[in-house]
């Protein structure tokens, strides 16, 4: 065949197209090629669980020598300074990937719960300061539960009064009285807990902030929340968590130092997620105007306020009943003018 006639007749057959693949080739061939990325990639270690740790009670120093139960009342005041607590960090650091990795939105804050903070710390920084001596006490009088088992029968109302040393070198005392609880029992191991009034000595604890600690804290509401983002370091799952219940452990003490109870209000309302509760109860039913906060780390604790005066009567877990500054422990404040 002549090369004008191979020409002619190319003019006749269809255009070939471009070379394409079978569908059953393609899936072949696909599935071929994410098996080597499978095999190629390296292998990424699952995170390891954490084991849950439990909640460490406050043991105070019991007239018997017999061991504390847990509480749900607050944490003993801990100085400002940064423990290495590696079980701890590493928790809070594997958290963090939890959440990042979960894609959480980041906490919402309501806008009048800011403002009534604010509105708060006005009214706490236009109270007169108590002047305080070294060799006087903190007093702070409190009424909540305590559990003694896992079951829920077992749980104790108390009233308690505890008289905390100013410079934090001598010894205190503590005094509790179950509303609420077993009568007197020979043989049980909490019978310090037993129904009626007992008193305890409260050994000093260099870990426990002092009220001359306290007053030497910065007023600056930034600077006291940075403060506290420090002393607080490797505790809660989030160090805003960490920061509100150390806040909380301090408003009641704080009461007596106007300038540093306003700042503790005014950095409350720089962490993000609070919200308002408007009608709520501290633990002796006393109703009042609520705050919580997003971060708490039991995801629902409530500061609760008298709506009309704004003053601080504590959460529903436990309420404070008086703060004050007495010459001895044991005695009550001597409020006459």
């Amino acid at each position: 065949m002549n090369p004008e006639e191979r020409e002619e007749l190319a003019r006749l057959l269809p255009s070939p197209g471009e070379p394409v693949l079978t569908s059953d080739r393609h899936d072949l061939l696909k599935d071929h090629l994410m098996r080597q990325l499978t095999e190629q990639a390296p292998e990424i270690p699952e995170i390891p669980e954490i084991p849950e740790i439990p909640e460490i009670p406050e043991i105070p120093e019991l007239q018997n020598n017999a061991t504390a139960p847990a509480r749900r009342a607050r944490a003993p005041r801990r100085r400002f300074a940064a423990i290495a607590v590696p079980l701890a960090t590493a928790a809070a650091i594997i958290a963090a990937v939890l959440v990042g990795t979960a894609g959480s939105k980041p906490a919402t804050t309501d806008a009048d719960a800011v403002d009534l903070l604010h509105r708060i710390a006005e009214v706490a920084a236009a109270k007169e300061a108590v002047p305080v001596r070294d060799d006087q006490y903190i007093y702070v009088r409190t009424q909540g539960s305590m559990r003694f088992s896992e079951s829920e029968n077992d749980i104790r109302v108390l009233r308690e009064a505890s008289w905390t040393a100013v410079d934090g070198k001598r010894a205190g005392l503590r005094r509790v009285t179950v509303l609420v609880g077993p009568t007197f029992r020979p043989r049980d191991p909490f019978s310090s807990y037993s129904k009626g009034t007992h008193d305890m000595r409260l050994t000093p604890d260099p870990n426990v902030a002092t009220f001359r600690e306290l007053q030497a804290l910065p007023t600056d509401p930034d600077s006291l929340l940075e403060k506290i983002y420090a002393g607080t370091k490797g505790e809660g799952q989030t160090r805003e968590s960490a920061a509100l219940e150390k806040i909380g452990d301090l408003l009641p003490d704080a009461t007596l130092l106007p300038e540093l109870d306003a700042a503790l209000y005014r950095a409350a309302a720089k962490i993000p997620g609070v919200s308002l509760v408007t009608d709520t109860k501290d633990y002796t039913g006393r109703s009042g105007i609520g705050l919580t906060f997003k971060e708490h780390d039991d995801g629902h604790t409530v500061w609760v306020f008298d709506k009309n005066s704004l003053q601080f009567l504590g959460t529903p877990d436990e309420a404070l009943l008086d703060v004050g500054v007495t010459n001895r422990a044991g005695e009550t404040p001597d409020r006459k003018k």
